[in-house]
């Protein structure tokens, strides 16, 4: 009796640390995804100023400005999966029957995941090949594999998210999709 009870209580701490690290991953993503978009407008914003009210356009703005805008928009593709927030077209799902809902939704899943394995395995090609090229950015001189660098990076935080609903999916939990914009 003793080693079951150390088994729920080691089993209970095991979950709660689980979901402290769900919730520092969201967390990541989010604000991860959000510091890329702010930086972003500020420097449009900065941008904006330099060019009408100093005269003095700033040539690297745009480019820093659509890099920034480019990772926020990549890092942004798992918070939107966590959320259920990408485009669907749901007519015909939606008068499936829960049995042929799940089975398209585990296909799906599937094929997502797949996707999500050649899109970070070819997103790491581009990546070693800007790397080994040597080539720039053309006004700031950012190396472009660093530019290129969010696609594996992406890539795998989709992964990830699209292996959690799998294993939601496969043990056949309910998952409640909260909307954070409403």
């Amino acid at each position: 009796m003793h080693f079951t009870i150390t088994l729920l209580i080691i089993g209970g701490r095991r979950c709660a640390l689980v979901k402290k690290l769900k919730k520092a991953w969201s967390l990541f993503e989010e604000v991860s995804a959000g510091t890329f978009f702010f930086a972003g407008i500020t420097l449009i914003f900065y941008g904006v100023i330099m060019r009408y009210i100093f005269n003095e356009p700033k040539a690297w703005v745009e480019e820093v400005v659509r890099y920034f805008i480019i990772w926020g928009t990549f890092l942004g593709f798992a918070v939107a999966l966590r959320h259920n927030q990408h485009i669907q077209v749901d007519i015909v799902y939606d008068k499936l029957s829960k049995r042929a809902k799940r089975m398209v939704d585990i296909f799906a899943t599937s094929v997502s995941i797949l996707f999500c394995i050649v899109f970070t395995y070819y997103g790491y090609v581009l990546v070693e090949s800007r790397y080994h090229s040597g080539m720039v950015s053309l006004d700031v001189g950012i190396p472009m594999w660093i530019v290129y660098l969010i696609l594996p990076i992406s890539g795998m935080l989709l992964l990830i998210r699209f292996v959690e609903r799998l294993v939601h999916l496969l043990r056949g939990k309910e998952v409640n999709y909260d909307n954070p914009i409403t």
